[in-house]
C-alpha cells in the first residue's frame, strides 16, 4: 500500500462533504425563506379575520343589551301588578283581623257578665248552706234538749237496740249462707279428688332409706374396723359418713346426714362384705365402684319418674334427672320423697283436667315441686327456695318453679299453686303414707292443745284423730257466738304458722251454756 493510494480516497471524501454542505445550506435557505411567507400570509389573514370578528361582537353586544332592557322593563311591569295585588290583598286580611277583634271583644265581654253571674249565684249557693247547716245544728240542739240525749248517745242506744232485736235473725242468717257455701264447696271438692284419687290409686310409699347393714357373723365387726381401726376410718374417710360398731348383733349401722353418702357406704360395705377383702386399697375400689352403680341407678330412676308421669325426658336437662333420680334415696317422715313426687305429679294432672287448669305446669311442677329435698343436706336454705333457685337455673319459666315454693304457701297466688298444694297434701296425709316416732306425735299433740289454749277465753283444747282435729271448748259468758267464728279463724291462722304438721287439721269451738235445777 502506497501514499496515493490513501490520499486519494481522503480528498475524495473531503470533496463530497463539502458539496453535500453547500446543497444542505441551498435547500435550508429556501425552505426559510418559504416559511417566512407563509408566516406574513398568516399574519394578515389573522388581522382581517380578528376585524370582522371585532365588527360581528360589536353588533351581537348591543341586540343583547336592547334585548335585556326590553326584559327588565316587561319584569318591572309585572313587579309593579305582583305589588299592586300583594297591597290589595294585606288590606282586606287586615279588615278580617279588625272585624274578628271586634268580635273577640264582644264576646270576651259576654264571658265577664256570666261569671259575674255565676259568681253571684255561687255565693247565693254558700249563704244557702250556710243557713241550711245554722238551721239543721238548731234543730239537733231543739231534739237533745227534748230527748235529754247527746247525738252520740243516742246512736249508741239504737245500734244496742237494733243488735239486740237482729242479734239472732244475724247469726242465723250466717250459719245458713256459711253452711250453704261449705256445703257446695265440699260437694264439688270431693268430687273432683275422689274422681282424681280413684284414677290414680298406687300402692302405700313402705320403701324407705335404711342405714343399718347386715352381718353374715360378729366376726366381719372385728375385720371391718381393722388393725387400729385403718378400715373403718378408710371407709368413713372415702364416703363422709359415720360407721357406728355398737353390740348390736350381726349388724352395724351408717350415721350421716346426706342419704346419698349412706347409700354409698351401705353398698360398698355389703360388696366388701361378700368379697371378704376387707383392706384400704379394696374398701376405695368397692367405693369407688359403688359411687359408678349408684349415679347409674340415680339416672335411671329419674328418667323412669319422667316417663310415669308423661314428661319426655328429652326435655329435661340429664344433671337435673340425676338430681330427680336423688330423691329415690330420700324419705320425709319415712316417705319415699321420689314416689310422693310423682304421686304428686300425677295427682295434679288429673285435678288440673277435672279444674280446666294447666295439666302441663301441674305435672310438671308437682314432679319437682320437692327437689329442694334432694340437696337441702348439701345446701343452707328451706327446701322450697333451694327447689325454686334449681328449677330456674336448668331453665325452668317461673310459672312451674314457683310451685316449688307455692305448696307451702298458705295462699298460693295461681289456681295450679293451689292444685299442687292439694295434690301434696293429699299424698302426704293418706292412710300409711307417713309415719313418725311416738315422742314426735306426742309432742305435736301437745304443741297443738297448748297453741289453741293461748287464747282469752278458753276453757279446754282436745287434739284428736291423730292431730287431724282440734276441739276447743270456751267459757260461755266470755266468748259469744260471733266471736266464737272469729276465734276459729284465730286459731287455725296460728297453727298455720308456727305449727309443721301433713295435710290439714280442722279446728271446732265449742260454745255451750248448761243450767242444771235439782226439784225436790
Amino acid at each position: 500500500m502506497n501514499l496515493t493510494t490513501i490520499v486519494v480516497p481522503l480528498l475524495t471524501l473531503a470533496a463530497g462533504t463539502g458539496a453535500g454542505y453547500a446543497l444542505r445550506k441551498q435547500i435550508a435557505l429556501r425552505h426559510a425563506t418559504d416559511a417566512a411567507a407563509t408566516a406574513e400570509r398568516l399574519i394578515e389573514e389573522a388581522k382581517q379575520k380578528a376585524h370582522a370578528t371585532s365588527m360581528n361582537a360589536q353588533q351581537e353586544a348591543s341586540e343583547i343589551l336592547i334585548k335585556a332592557k326590553e326584559r327588565a322593563f316587561s319584569q318591572l311591569e309585572e313587579v309593579k301588578r305582583e305589588e299592586a295585588t300583594l297591597r290589595r290583598e294585606i288590606q282586606d286580611a287586615q279588615k278580617r283581623m279588625e272585624k274578628r277583634e271586634e268580635t273577640f271583644d264582644q264576646k270576651i265581654l259576654d264571658l265577664e257578665q256570666k261569671k259575674q253571674q255565676l259568681e253571684d249565684k255561687l255565693q247565693f249557693v254558700e249563704q244557702t248552706k250556710t243557713e241550711l247547716a245554722r238551721a239543721k245544728d238548731e234543730h239537733v240542739e231543739r231534739l237533745e234538749a227534748v230527748a235529754h240525749l247527746s247525738q252520740e248517745d243516742a246512736l249508741a242506744q239504737l245500734h244496742s237496740h237494733v243488735e239486740g232485736r237482729h242479734t239472732e235473725s244475724l247469726l242465723s242468717r250466717i250459719r245458713k249462707l256459711e253452711q250453704t257455701e261449705e256445703e257446695e264447696i265440699e260437694k264439688q271438692s270431693r268430687r273432683v279428688l275422689s274422681m282424681a284419687i280413684t284414677r290414680f290409686a298406687s300402692s302405700v310409699c313402705a320403701e324407705h332409706t335404711t342405714s343399718v347393714v347386715e352381718l353374715p357373723n360378729d366376726e366381719m365387726k372385728g375385720r371391718i374396723i381393722g388393725k387400729e381401726g385403718r378400715n373403718i376410718k378408710a371407709i368413713e374417710h372415702l364416703t363422709g359418713t359415720e360407721i357406728i360398731v355398737d353390740e348390736t348383733p350381726s349388724a352395724i349401722t351408717i350415721s350421716g346426714f346426706s342419704p346419698i353418702r349412706r347409700q354409698v357406704a351401705k353398698r360398698a360395705l355389703e360388696d366388701l362384705i361378700k368379697d371378704g377383702r376387707i383392706q384400704p386399697a379394696r374398701i376405695e375400689e368397692a367405693v369407688n365402684e359403688a359411687k359408678l352403680n349408684l349415679a347409674k341407678e340415680v339416672r335411671k330412676a329419674g328418667e323412669e319418674a319422667l316417663y310415669q308421669c308423661g314428661i319426655p325426658v328429652s326435655s329435661v336437662d340429664p344433671k337435673l334427672t340425676s338430681i330427680l333420680g336423688r330423691m329415690r334415696f330420700r324419705t320425709s317422715y319415712g316417705q319415699n320423697a321420689l314416689m310422693h313426687s310423682i304421686e304428686v305429679s300425677t295427682l295434679s294432672g288429673m285435678i288440673a283436667e277435672e279444674l280446666g287448669a294447666d295439666v302441663f305446669i301441674c305435672k310438671k311442677g308437682g314432679l319437682f315441686h320437692d327437689i329442694g329435698k334432694a340437696v337441702d343436706h348439701d345446701m343452707q336454705g328451706a327446701h322450697p327456695e333451694i327447689g325454686y333457685n334449681i328449677m330456674r337455673k336448668f331453665g325452668f319459666p317461673e310459672e312451674i318453679a314457683y310451685q316449688s315454693i307455692a305448696h307451702h304457701e298458705d295462699k298460693p297466688r295461681t289456681i295450679e299453686g293451689a292444685i299442687v298444694k292439694a295434690a301434696d297434701a293429699i299424698s302426704g296425709s293418706r292412710p300409711g303414707a307417713r309415719r313418725q316416732s311416738v315422742e314426735q306425735f306426742i309432742q305435736r299433740m301437745e304443741q297443738l292443745e297448748k297453741t289453741a289454749m293461748g287464747f282469752t277465753g278458753v276453757e279446754k283444747a282436745y287434739a284428736i284423730q291423730a292431730g287431724r282435729e282440734v276441739r276447743v271448748f270456751v267459757k260461755p259468758e266470755e266468748i259469744d257466738d260471733l266471736t266464737a267464728y272469729k276465734l276459729a279463724q284465730d286459731v287455725a291462722q296460728k297453727i298455720e304458722a308456727e305449727l309443721t304438721y301433713p295435710g290439714e287439721v280442722k279446728v271446732t269451738v265449742i260454745r255451750e251454756t248448761r243450767v242444771c235445777e235439782y226439784a225436790r
